[in-house]
């Protein structure tokens, strides 16, 4: 058993240096791969005969891959045949969530942002919240990519969840039923006598990008501040979004060790305003939408208000393994203009305020109790139109 799981990680091993993972680019530099390997076998020889009981060695190889992988980062997933088999028989369309938009940090699922009148909003989940279990499956045992699958299911079916929330000692065990929630319209207003243009896009699809292309255009002229906060959607987008206030110059770029090198430079057929610009954003600002913050901050195109992002922007590639389980590897990453990868370091936003007072009267205007949204204003009306 023990000799079949290290030849079995070995051989995995040599396939993850062909990708680069151990720093396998030349014969010259194997011996390091060979070194570790060695190390990895003598620990496995070690927990088989001197643990405390005899282990399943297919287990503990297993957690060991998933260990491996997500060392890297929260995206990049071992799956075992069973779970890629899961994986591959998932529908992309048609299943109903909880409404959140989860990642992991410290090992356990995190909650990045929720849905505004999905199940998990009712259930008061916020951005930072985690996921201790799904089930009562521990998140710390499961891959990104199980993680989300198992908050997926028919509309009407339930879900036990397991949360742990900043400041409260004991979990909290919430049962949630599975729903289409509508994503939200765009939020719009309009302040100081109608000179501030407000918008809120929420999760940025094509669709969604072309609602606030046209209210540029119909506003023009005016400044605008654009809530980025809790918003996520398609990297393409971020980009496109971003270019709609910068008329040159590179907004992003993707590379990998192996991913040719892309660089998406402005249009200025795509340019609508050069007004001043104030973008919100925080903890659940997430990829797409960071990569608009990224370019508007690297820029200095306009005033970045708030926390700091979640961090995330990358790219994956499926890599089937001879035993049907599967890599789900990070092959690339996205960087700002400044060259920061934003899955590495975030994006910092340039003036640092606090999250919005969360017992704040929900029938309040928008701006009371909001500090962000608040400073953002003050900023925009010292500026000149």
């Amino acid at each position: 058993m023990l000799s079949v799981a290290i030849f079995a990680a070995l051989g995995l091993g040599f396939a993850l240096g062909e990708f680069g993972l151990f720093g396998v680019h030349a014969s010259g530099q194997q011996d390091g791969a060979y070194r570790q390997m060695r190390v990895y076998g003598d620990v496995l020889r070690k927990v088989q005969t001197d643990y405390v009981t005899d282990p399943d060695m297919s287990d503990v190889t297993t957690g060991a891959l998933h260990g491996l992988l997500e060392s890297l980062d929260a995206d990049s997933s071992y799956l075992t045949a069973k779970e890629y088999e899961i994986y591959k028989q998932h529908p992309a369309t048609g299943l109903a969530q909880v409404g959140i938009n989860v990642s992991k940090r410290f090992g356990y699922a995190t909650v990045v942002s929720v849905v505004p009148g999905s199940p998990a909003d009712k259930e008061h989940l916020v951005d930072g919240d985690v996921i201790e279990s799904i089930g009562g499956q521990s998140t710390r045992e499961l891959s990104l990519a199980a993680i989300r699958l198992m908050l997926e299911d028919k509309p009407g079916s339930t879900v036990t969840l397991s949360v742990v929330r900043p400041r409260k000692a004991d979990p909290d065990k919430l049962t949630l039923t599975r729903s289409n929630t509508a994503l939200p319209p765009l939020s719009e207003q309009q302040y100081e006598n109608s000179t501030i243009l407000y918008l809120k896009p929420g999760l940025l699809t094509t669709a969604r990008v072309d609602e606030i292309a046209a209210k540029l255009k119909a506003g023009k002229g005016r400044k605008v501040l654009l809530d980025l906060r809790d918003s996520s959607g398609d990297a393409e987008q971020g980009v496109r979004l971003a270019n709609f206030f910068v008329k040159e110059g590179t907004l992003a770029t993707l590379e990998g060790q192996k991913f040719p090198r892309q660089t998406f430079t402005a249009d200025a057929a795509r340019f609508i305003t050069g007004a001043p610009l104030a973008v919100l954003v925080n903890r659940g600002t997430y990829g797409a939408a960071e990569l608009t913050a990224a370019a508007i901050v690297d820029i200095k195109r306009g005033d970045v208000v708030g926390e700091r992002t979640f961090g995330e922007g990358s790219v994956q590639k499926t890599i089937e393994l001879p035993d049907g389980g599967a890599l789900l590897l990070t092959v690339a990453k996205y960087e700002g203009p400044a060259g920061k990868k934003i899955q590495d370091v975030a994006v910092t936003p340039t003036v640092t305020v606090g999250p919005p007072d969360e017992e704040q009267d929900e029938e309040a205007p928008p701006a009371k109790g909001d500090e962000p949204l608040n400073k953002a204003l003050e900023l925009l009306k010292a500026k000149n139109g």
